[in-house]
């Protein structure tokens, strides 16, 4: 995370003393296990699929990427905080412990945001899964619609492009509607070469992805060992780069609490590094929050 953190200029905000504080991200996901790197920042829990009352992740992908976004670092020494370490999570499980889930179970999910959002402050949504057929879940489908409304609601909604590229037409849903915040992923170290990322445009003619963010190898939040003991794992794909961008965005939230959703997503268009590399791949281009923060 040391190497995503000055990839996308996190430092600059740091330095100014924007760290996503009481900025609630809700993390759509498989769970989150309560990681000390963010355990006391929970503050909210909603589970779709045994609806137990207490936080966990049983396969270990939710707790990863809420660690990308809100994680402190405390138990690495910093070495493996997350881009707003000082963020609120609010879990919301929706994938079993392979990771699988339903659509059904995202819409309540979505509902369950839409009806609690005020009471836990949920700012920023988290989606680092999608429905791989585009096809379909086009434009009007239910998912898609439903994500429309709480972007609509001022809640800003953040989908990863989904990791079925280079070929274009590969946009996951939610990530094909023309409203929410697109994420694709890039290597770390060489950012011009191709990633399974999804590659646009949707089905619909929309340009897609968005942004980009390095989501490759990328140091996180797991679940504890055998003996109880917690401590990170390594994850790539659009997964791993969208809550980058949602951490990104709390920072920003941070200085500018009353910015809606579509001026956050000019702010982000107007601030991302072009890469020179087609727009179906990179979208506007690479995140730098120092830009982000504080326009050119």
């Amino acid at each position: 995370m040391n190497l995503v953190r000055s990839i996308v200029h996190a430092q600059v905000a740091y330095e100014n003393g924007f760290y996503g504080d009481q900025i609630g991200i809700a993390i759509v996901d498989s769970g989150i296990t309560p990681h000390p790197d963010y355990r006391d920042r929970i503050i909210g829990w909603y589970d779709t699929i045994h609806n137990r009352k207490q936080p966990y992740d049983d396969n270990g992908h939710g707790s990863h990427v809420a660690g990308i976004a809100a994680g402190n670092g405390l138990i690495s020494y910093g070495q493996y905080q997350g881009i707003a370490p000082k963020a609120n999570i609010i879990g919301i499980k929706v994938l079993n412990e392979q990771g699988n889930g339903s659509v059904a179970d995202i819409l309540k999910a979505l509902r369950w945001i839409r009806q609690y959002h005020k009471q836990f402050g949920i700012q920023i949504v988290n989606i680092s899964i999608g429905a791989n057929d585009e096809q379909s879940f086009q434009e009007d489908c239910s998912l898609v619609q439903k994500v429309n409304e709480l972007w609509d609601m001022g809640i800003v909604v953040v989908a990863a492009a989904g990791n079925h590229g280079p070929a274009p037409y590969t946009i996951s849903a939610p990530g094909n509607s023309r409203k929410i915040i697109t994420v694709g992923s890039i290597h770390n170290t060489n950012i011009a070469e191709p990633t399974h990322s999804g590659t646009g445009p949707t089905r619909s003619c929309i340009k897609k992805p968005d942004v980009v963010a390095p989501g490759s190898q990328i140091i996180s939040c797991c679940p504890p060992n055998r003996n109880g003991r917690y401590s990170y794992s390594r994850k790539s794909g659009t997964s791993m780069a969208t809550p980058v961008i949602s951490g990104a965005l709390a920072l920003l939230l941070s200085k500018y609490p009353d910015l809606s959703p579509r001026e956050i997503k000019i702010r982000l268009k107007n601030s991302s590094t072009d890469l020179h590399l087609p727009h179906e791949r990179q979208g506007w281009g690479l995140l730098h929050i120092g830009h982000l923060l504080y326009d050119r």
